[in-house]
């Protein structure tokens, strides 16, 4: 359809305009998100009509988060992110704490958990290793000692190679030889590639597949930045 057929969401525009204490953060935090940046509208998690500027009409059918029939309910929140990253729910739903959420458990991590409730950021290491240890602390309500530490190295591994991978891929489009920087552009892909697949075991919340991709990808990374920083010469020079 074209642009005339498909109006732009109006949501945002509304709520900016008319800001409230209760509502800045929220706006602000998706503002600052991928979200708002691909221009993904409130209505996309929160539904009504965006296509109006009238209060009743645009918020006709939208439930309170805390209505568990409401897409941004806690426990729905995984199939209402999954409609846009399904990689990730299919992952999730392997998880212990997916089985927790559907069967009524509002304490166990869901999506806004990790990643804010507009998917603005990521936990840093050390604050995830903080919420882990909420629940798997000594004496809390599933002990299981190593898992926030283990969390925490493994945020901490996925940090480092995308530093490397945003490095690399600096180097490689300086490099004038086409068909050289097309073998660099294949192999930045593969590690990408893993560190993608890595991110997605996360997910399930079992860090054993994680590492294996993440090793995998530093190898790949080592490989890439070795042939980066010593080219080898062109044949017949």
């Amino acid at each position: 359809s074209s642009a005339a057929e498909t109006p732009a969401s109006r949501c945002a525009d509304c709520h900016f305009a008319n800001i409230s204490p209760d509502w800045r953060f929220h706006l602000s935090e998706w503002d600052h998100s991928a979200h708002g940046r691909a221009d993904v509208g409130c209505e996309g998690c929160h539904g009504g009509d965006p296509s109006t500027f009238e209060s009743f009409l645009a918020h006709r059918g939208m439930l309170s988060k805390g209505n568990p029939a409401s897409p941004v309910h806690r426990t729905n929140l995984p199939k209402t992110c999954g409609a846009c990253h399904p990689a990730a729910f299919a992952a999730f739903q392997k998880s212990r704490h997916y089985e927790l959420l559907r069967e009524g458990n509002l304490e166990t991590p869901t999506c806004t958990t990790c990643h804010g409730n507009a998917g603005a950021y990521l936990m840093s290491p050390k604050a995830l290793a903080a919420e882990c240890a909420g629940c798997h602390g000594a004496g809390k309500v599933a002990p299981h000692s190593d898992r926030p530490a283990e969390g925490r190295m493994r945020l901490s591994d996925v940090r480092e190679i995308r530093a490397s991978l945003a490095e690399a891929r600096g180097l490689v489009k300086r490099v004038r030889d086409t068909q050289r920087r097309a073998r660099l552009e294949l192999e930045l892909r593969d590690a990408q590639a893993t560190l993608h697949e890595a991110v997605l075991s996360a997910h399930m919340f079992v860090f054993a597949p994680m590492e294996e991709r993440l090793k995998i990808a530093r190898q790949r990374m080592d490989l890439l930045m070795e042939q980066l920083a010593n080219p080898q010469p062109s044949p017949g020079k």
